[in-house]
């Protein structure tokens, strides 16, 4: 039995375990004596998510890069369930000993006091109030929220700090903190971007298996909407031979929802991010991945990545252009190609340290 052979692992984004790029030796299965086992061999396609303690002393990270909008993020969770086969965080597993494939979806480590600990960065008296994302790397509203209730948490100390916060979310999952949001759009202090890179729900489902379907995004782009919270689409990533058809589409349903504005971002592989999307192509999508790969190669000057800032998010070349070209005739056509207002951070007021440490001004 070879892995061509071996089933697909249900509501996963990847098939594989790249080799960690930090290890000098990689293991890799052999089931030659084991294929005739039947049970052994379905529950390949069975692989259950582990939660690990992650003990960290920070949830607020700080980003220099020239071309990301924001300076500070905090992420609640490491690792993602959601398993999207493209996504560019899968690299970050390996600095803890995992592999961007399996492992990135399925050991997710919780950071069990993230919302003391932001309580905590947020009383410091050097803090000068800016705004801050919530999954500038992995999404905040995986299916690890339903049980843990970080996000929210964290939430409530940004409310009570009066502390302004971007949402980067693709899992209508959000629409649980509606209350507080709702409060915190009062104070302008809250935005979010709904991320939504197809309307094809059978596309959705291989690409992001256990995010929200695309009709979900939108109920919950309209939601929010509806209750004043400011909401931007992100049709991210663009996929060339995938969805960039789409973008017409999902930028016309956006508007149609209450979008206020729209971003989106080029296809990115860096790293150990190749392997595990180009499987997905192969098991996927068979009749297109080899057209799919040409033209991402189109985008990225021959190349699968292009890790240079001001290139990375936008790609370059003729078909680039005619990509950037199509978003930017359709965001202005229904009224998204204008940021949305700068959030208050003039009210802030430092939280109450739950140590009891008292400040002297």
């Amino acid at each position: 039995m070879n892995k061509d052979e071996l089933p697909t692992r249900k509501g996963r984004g990847s098939f594989i375990s790249p080799p960690n790029r930090f290890e000098t030796s990689h293991h890799e299965p052999d089931f030659e004596h084991l294929e005739h086992d039947e049970e052994f061999v379905d529950s390949l396609g069975r692989q259950k998510t582990e939660f690990v303690q992650d003990t960290t002393q920070s949830v607020v990270t700080e980003n220099d890069s020239p071309d990301i909008g924001f300076r500070y993020s905090l992420n609640p969770y490491r690792g993602c369930e959601h398993g999207c086969a493209y996504c560019y965080a899968r690299p970050s597993h390996e600095y803890l000993g995992y592999n961007a494939g399996i492992d990135f979806e399925s050991r997710i480590l919780v950071k069990t006091r993230a919302p003391e600990l932001f309580a905590e960065w947020l009383a410091r008296d050097r803090w000068k109030p800016e705004p801050i994302i919530f999954s500038g790397v992995t999404d905040c509203y995986q299916p690890a929220e339903r049980k843990f209730e970080l996000t929210r948490g964290c939430l409530r100390v940004a409310l009570e700090a009066r502390q302004p916060i971007c949402i980067i979310t693709k899992n209508a999952l959000v629409l649980r903190d509606l209350d507080v949001l709702e409060e915190m759009a009062r104070w302008n202090i809250i935005s979010v971007a709904i991320s939504v890179t197809s309307l094809d729900h059978a596309l959705a489902r291989t690409l992001e298996p256990r995010t929200s379907p695309p009709a979900a995004r939108l109920r919950a782009i309209a939601q929010l909407s509806a209750a004043g919270v400011p909401v931007r689409v992100m049709v991210a990533p663009v996929i060339p031979g995938l969805n960039d058809s789409e973008i017409p589409a999902i930028l016309s349903a956006a508007s149609e929802a209450g979008a206020q504005s729209a971003g989106f971002v080029l296809l990115r592989l860096p790293l150990a991010v190749r392997p595990v999307f180009l499987e997905w192509l192969r098991v996927h999508e068979p009749t297109r991945a080899s057209r799919v790969e040409s033209l991402i190669r189109t985008t990225r000057q021959g190349k699968l990545n292009d890790p240079n800032f001001g290139s990375r998010m936008r790609g370059k070349g003729p078909l680039a252009e005619q990509i950037e070209q199509t978003f930017r005739v359709f965001t202005h056509k229904h009224g998204l190609d204008k940021p949305i207002p700068p959030l208050e951070t003039a009210r802030f007021r430092p939280p109450r340290c739950s140590r009891g440490q008292l400040r002297l001004f």
